[in-house]
């Protein structure tokens, strides 16, 4: 795909890019999602994260073929639900996500979660791996592992994930994952990247601080600091204004100072479920 002038991204080890700034559509309604992946486009978005549980996955397709924006320049990801796991079950998964959105290809398929109870986390990564081959998925990666999951699959696979997306924000930075997965060449993608709004980040020391600093706001903070760790990042909003001002990231720097403090306001205090659990 081509990335915005204007806009950072990161390299697949595909040798692909992908926007390191998106939106995602986490719990916005299907009557919802039209618009906001509409509005998201009409302000400078290329990136749009969506999943099968989103149950939305066919108002993005509608938002996009109304854009007008060529496909080349977008940027697709979706994601395979646990129910549609398995060797059997997901080619039809992806299948389905196709028909919903519209389109011949995606740029990117997740396995959303392990699901360690289901254990058929490791066939259906081989069945990505076929997917993959074939053209209707430009990359293939995971969602919500952890190293050990991540071994298994790349005992039997023969592709890295390209990319693993797990919840990552200022109080759970995700450091012993990222360690183990970034020399591997599998990116590291933050969700719930401002805490999904489950604790209060003003209340962090010294990050008000540095918001005031740079005369900016604690959430651009927040994301500007992702985008210097190398993270992707896709904040969820359902307003205009707020996707305008979390684009507005681009042209200025966290000090090497202010990296350093925020590095030290991580306190290990995962707010979503824990990929162990993730067993639905």
């Amino acid at each position: 795909m081509k990335t915005p002038a204007n806009q950072p991204s990161r390299m697949f080890n595909t040798g692909d890019p992908i926007p390191q700034l998106g939106i995602g559509v986490f719990k916005v309604d299907d009557d919802e999602c039209e618009r906001v992946v509409l509005e998201a486009l009409e302000v400078g978005y290329r990136h749009i994260d969506t999943a099968m549980i989103y149950r939305n996955e066919a108002a993005v397709g509608r938002a996009i073929a109304h854009s007008g924006i060529p496909r080349e320049e977008l940027f697709v990801t979706t994601k395979l639900w646990n129910a549609d796991q398995g060797a059997d079950a997901t080619a039809g998964g992806l299948a389905t996500s196709l028909e919903l959105l519209g389109l011949e290809y995606v740029d990117l398929y997740l396995i959303h979660w392990p699901a360690p109870l289901r254990d058929v986390y490791v066939e259906t990564w081989l069945a990505l791996e076929e997917l993959y081959a074939t053209g209707v998925t430009k990359a293939i990666g995971v969602s919500n592992f952890e190293p050990a999951h991540l071994e298994r699959i790349l005992e039997a696979g023969s592709v890295v994930p390209a990319i693993n997306q797990v919840e990552l924000h200022p109080a759970f930075q995700q450091r012993t994952l990222r360690a183990f997965q970034e020399p591997l060449g599998i990116l590291t993608e933050a969700w719930g990247p401002l805490g999904q709004g489950k604790y209060d980040l003003a209340e962090i020391a010294g990050l008000g601080e540095i918001a005031q600093a740079h005369g900016k706001s604690i959430q651009q903070v927040v994301l500007r600091w992702h985008l210097q760790e190398g993270v992707i990042v896709f904040p969820k909003t359902v307003r205009k204004q707020r996707m305008i001002e979390n684009l507005s990231v681009f042209d200025w720097e966290l000090s090497d100072e202010e990296m350093v403090l925020m590095k030290s306001m991580d306190a290990d205090r995962r707010v979503g479920t824990h990929p162990e659990d993730g067993n639905w």
